[in-house]
């Protein structure tokens, strides 16, 4: 190929012909890239320009990098795994979360106390610097190799409601949700989703490529009288997985309402 030539720095123009082969799909989606060999003989290059323009071709989040197998263009299918985002009750009054057989604990449970903040507190309906309980799980899907992160938050004002709870913080969500049913609350729960750049921590844990953001949901259940009870968040890689809700028709609410 005949060296490039346009505009602007020389590993900018070398990132725009790779992204050019990519998005014509002469580099196929999970294909590896050609060597670095390769690229600069065909773009007449020097080693440090390509190398530069692959480091900007992965902060796009068009390449990823495999330890120990080289550079491959990112595919451009829909994530492998579909998370059902469902409560059941059961007859017999057991609760279970549709996605609740999908996961392996790998690490954890975690228990440890903390404190309320300005994101937490308004989802409990507490002021900040309200004591709590946490617990964490990091868990993988054993089909696809997906990695989560799961956070369980309740209030101190919670577990002492429920016969139990404070000793066992560290109980799966599903069977909280049963002891705070046969505490007298009537459950409904509100969910939140929002996309966001990982930190540098759940980047590593949740094993997620460059410029990919993370999916985080916070479920906030609720009992008598609306009142906020505890709160789960869980946080995976955009690239994996995805959202599945099912939908039915219910009272009408209150208008959106946009952040400022």
């Amino acid at each position: 190929m005949a060296e490039i030539q346009r505009p602007g720095a020389l590993y900018q123009q070398v990132a725009a012909a790779i992204r050019e082969a990519i998005l014509s799909g002469e580099f196929q989606p999970g294909a590896p890239l050609p060597s670095e060999a390769q690229l600069i003989e065909r773009y007449k290059v020097s080693r440090p320009t390509v190398r530069n323009a692959v480091a900007a071709l992965r902060a796009e989040g068009l390449i990823e990098v495999k330890h120990g197998k080289g550079s491959f263009v990112r595919s451009s299918g829909l994530p492998v795994l579909t998370i059902e985002r469902r409560v059941s009750r059961s007859g017999a009054g057991r609760f279970t979360t549709a996605d609740g057989e999908t996961w392996k604990i790998v690490d954890g449970p975690s228990v440890y106390r903390t404190q309320t903040t300005a994101i937490t507190g308004p989802l409990l309906q507490l002021e900040e610097m309200e004591e709590m309980f946490g617990c964490d799980r990091a868990l993988i899907d054993q089909a696809t190799g997906a990695r989560a992160l799961h956070r369980i938050l309740i209030p101190f004002a919670t577990a002492e409601q429920v016969p139990g709870l404070a000793d066992s913080p560290d109980t799966e969500p599903e069977a909280i949700y049963g002891m705070l049913s046969k505490a007298g609350h009537k459950l409904w729960w509100h969910e939140t989703v929002r996309a966001r750049m990982p930190l540098p921590d759940e980047r590593s844990a949740l094993n997620i490529p460059d410029a990919t953001p993370v999916l985080h949901t916070t479920r906030t259940a609720h009992g008598t009288d609306d009142q906020a009870l505890i709160l789960e968040e869980l946080r995976i890689g955009a690239d994996r997985a995805q959202l599945g809700y099912r939908i039915t028709a219910d009272k009408a609410g209150p208008a959106r309402t946009a952040s400022a």
